[in-house]
């Protein structure tokens, strides 16, 4: 055993993964947090770390190596209150990864405002595919592998590179610590309102994370997304490689849709013949997601054909555009979309891909930046592929969404009750339907509730 240490806010995806990671190196963990629940608290305790309810000092007795600070704990907790005064070693998640794992690994980062996790486990699965057997640490539980962490056989590692600050101690963002090698950016956009003031603070932090990318490197990025281009216009030092949507264009990776919701597309290569791809997913974000997965994946040396296979066999993550089940003919999806670009996207993609029957959203604004109120502006027009929009607006939430529905060029309703917005959607959607549950969190349990009444109302199809 390598020594103990002790993680404070063990059950977050990021800080669950690293836990994994750190009793699969050999090391004995422990870890407390505020919520101690399914399913991370099981995948931890299978695999035999110790868990503990709440911050308390005696969860530091007797005193651990190392305790590894999650960026959500705060001065004035009382285990780091107690941790500071004790003298105790102390030191980030992420300056931990670094120090840890990633320091004699070619490290492949993914980052981006939009699409990191779903990009990371693409990413990840091709590698795998490809038989190089990738290490890897994402936010959220690819479905090709079952788990959101893992070792690895060989010297790739990738990593969902998360711009949100790395703990009280330090106010950088996260993947600065990520030294890649390959870095992947999938767009720009502003979120964290709770952490930047404005986009410009978040495009000088990736900034920081292009200064760490070595000259013999390789940076992806898309074509033509101007907080991309004025943030690598600050200075770049490695070779980059473009991606884009469209028959024509500057791009140098470039996918031509065949299917408009873009289940199929042709995968133009900058050197090369363009290869047919065919897989499970719809959207143009999930295009967007799958070049940048290819062209990073072939910095390593995956050849596009081996990839494009890859991706036909990709089976998505776990709340991203998840589908739970089919029920009298009325399909419901979970995804984690929490940002008006990620609710748009997303919405326009399950549009693309059926045009019978209709599209029902049903959103909770739960995120920091969404409890702000800093994108009520954008929520309105963002669900303007669906045919009918229900908002909760949830406890807490200081700002009314009344001027959202308002706006809305769609018909959309106001609810704060779960249980009488479930009443409302049986009662209004039928078979061809699709209902599309979009939060970044638990929404009360809302989707098992829907998917129960569903049932009670009538058998399976």
């Amino acid at each position: 055993m390598k020594g103990h240490i002790h993680i404070l806010g063990i059950c977050g995806t990021f800080m669950g993964g690293l836990a994994l990671l750190a009793r699969e190196l050999g090391y004995r963990v422990t870890g407390s947090d505020s919520n101690v629940y399914p399913p991370m608290s099981t995948q931890l305790e299978a695999a035999g770390i110790d868990l503990m309810e709440g911050f308390l000092p005696e969860h530091l007795q007797p005193r651990p190596d190392c305790v590894v600070v999650g960026n959500a704990l705060t001065r004035g907790n009382p285990a780091i209150e107690y941790m500071l005064n004790s003298g105790l070693h102390y030191t980030s998640g992420p300056q931990w990864l670094a120090e840890n794992l990633l320091c004699d690994k070619w490290v492949l980062a993914v980052s981006g405002t939009h699409g990191k996790t779903t990009t990371s486990s693409l990413l990840a699965w091709i590698l795998e595919y490809a038989g190089m057997a990738p290490g890897f640490l994402i936010g959220g539980v690819p479905a090709n592998f079952g788990l959101s962490a893992r070792m690895g056989d060989a010297g790739f590692f990738v990593v969902e590179a998360d711009e949100s600050d790395t703990a009280f101690f330090d106010k950088r963002s996260k993947f600065v610590h990520n030294r890649p090698r390959t870095l992947a950016s999938n767009n720009l956009d502003f979120y964290h309102a709770d952490i930047f003031p404005d986009l410009a603070a978040i495009q000088r932090q990736f900034h920081h994370l292009v200064r760490c990318v070595p000259g013999e490197g390789l940076i992806v990025h898309p074509c033509g997304v101007p907080a991309v281009e004025e943030t690598l216009a600050m200075g770049c030092w490695t070779p980059r490689a473009t991606t884009g949507i469209g028959a024509l264009g500057e791009a140098g990776w470039r996918a031509e849709l065949l299917a408009a919701d873009g289940s199929a597309f042709l995968l133009h290569q900058p050197d090369g013949p363009a290869v047919q791809v065919e897989w499970a997913h719809c959207g143009r974000h999930n295009v967007e997601n799958a070049l940048t997965a290819v062209a990073a994946a072939h910095h390593v040396g995956v050849r596009p054909a081996a990839a494009a296979e890859a991706l036909a066999q990709f089976g998505g993550v776990k709340r991203r555009l998840e589908l739970l089940g089919t029920v009298r003919g009325i399909a419901v999806y979970d995804d984690f979309a929490h940002h008006p670009t990620a609710i748009a996207t997303t919405l326009q993609g399950l549009r693309a891909r059926s045009d019978r029957g209709r599209l029902f959203a049903l959103i909770e604004p739960r995120s920091n930046t969404m409890r702000m109120g800093e994108h009520r502006s954008r929520l309105a027009a963002a669900t303007a592929a669906a045919d009918r929009v229900y908002w909760y607006q949830p406890p807490g939430l200081e700002w009314s969404l009344e001027s959202v529905v308002a706006d809305s060029e769609v018909p959309a309703s106001l609810l704060g009750d779960i249980g009488e917005l479930v009443s409302r959607v049986v009662l209004d959607a039928a078979s061809g339907d699709q209902v599309v549950i979009m939060s970044n969190g638990s929404f009360g349990g809302i989707h098992q509730q829907l998917l129960a009444r569903l049932r009670a109302e009538g058998s399976d199809e």
